[in-house]
């Protein structure tokens, strides 16, 4: 891994600090702990709004219908993704974290996820007119990934799904 900042200087790639933070996260379900490795762990706290979705499409001579979509939008880089469900946030005690900024602003958070909502709407459905995209409420929320130095190689671990990839630097 690459030359890490002191607790007092920030990382010299995203001007971000590496410390201790009470974050709102996406509970993990692999815990730091839980990481193998043959070094440290570090953590990274990205930064995600996820917003309860509804579009509703007229037709003629048919009732309407209601499409629901959970938009979560990446607000480091700016891309707006499918997800599941939206997350129950609890508050956590992170040590020696790298927190990403939120460099998306709330307000563009929610244009894009309703550009992107009506974007797959029209995609999936035949449409005579517009559809009505309503964004329901919008969570704030933080999501681990563990930096895990290996003497083979480093990788990244979600720390919700579990998933790992080589961490290439």
């Amino acid at each position: 891994m690459a030359a890490e900042p002191t607790d007092d200087a920030p990382d010299p790639r995203t001007g971000t600090r590496r410390a201790s933070a009470t974050l709102d996260v996406i509970p993990p379900h692999v815990e730091r702990g839980d990481v193998d490795a043959d070094g440290r762990v570090g953590a990274v706290a990205y930064p995600y709004r996820v917003y309860e979705a509804n579009a509703t499409i007229e037709r003629a001579f048919l009732p309407e219908r209601e499409v629901s979509y959970v938009a979560s939008v990446d607000r480091a880089r700016n891309l707006v993704l499918r997800a599941d469900t939206v997350p129950d946030v609890e508050s956590h005690d992170v040590d020696d974290v790298l927190v990403l900024p939120a460099d998306l602003p709330a307000e563009l958070c929610r244009e894009r996820a309703h550009d992107t909502v009506f974007e797959w709407t029209a995609r999936k459905f035949a449409l005579g007119s517009a559809p009505d995209v309503d964004l329901g409420r919008g969570v704030d929320a933080r999501k681990l990934f563990w930096l895990a130095e290996r003497d083979d190689d480093d990788v990244i671990v979600d720390s919700v799904t579990g998933d790992e990839s080589r961490l290439d630097g």
